[in-house]
């Protein structure tokens, strides 16, 4: 654990190869997000390698402010290594609850409102790196 939160890039590098198979494992199935009229359709492949080149840049911004002798809060790199990876987690955990069924529409909303919720405090904890 301390060597995760003293050389946090290891985990953001060390986690790419891991992504990258599962997008090979997945590369048939698809992503459909529906903005009002508009479906954008995301192959998971494609996902996956997006994530993997954002893990790739996290990394070198803590590489580089490192081998820049910047000295880093522990705290944040923690609340940033927690809130990028369980943020993640925890989309593809609701994501795995959702019901085929149309009498389950509430059910649906109430979910795709969780992921939503989950995937903007990710967003928002990427700004720790930055305030770091």
């Amino acid at each position: 654990m301390i060597r995760i939160i003293n050389k946090p890039y290891l985990i953001f590098w060390l986690s790419i190869p891991l992504i990258m198979s599962s997008g090979f494992v997945s590369s048939i199935e698809s992503l459909d997000i529906n903005i009002h009229d508009t479906y954008y359709v995301f192959s998971l492949a494609d996902l996956n390698i997006l994530i993997s080149v954002l893990f790739a840049i996290i990394g070198l911004v803590y590489w580089i402010l490192l081998k820049a002798h910047r000295k880093l809060s522990k705290w944040m790199n923690l609340t940033h290594i927690v809130l990028t990876f369980g943020g993640i987690l925890l989309i593809w955990g609701l994501s795995q609850l959702y019901r085929e069924s149309i009498v389950e529409y509430d059910f649906n909303e109430n979910l795709t409102l969780a992921i939503y919720s989950t995937a903007l405090i990710a967003v928002v904890g990427q700004l720790i790196l930055l305030a770091d």
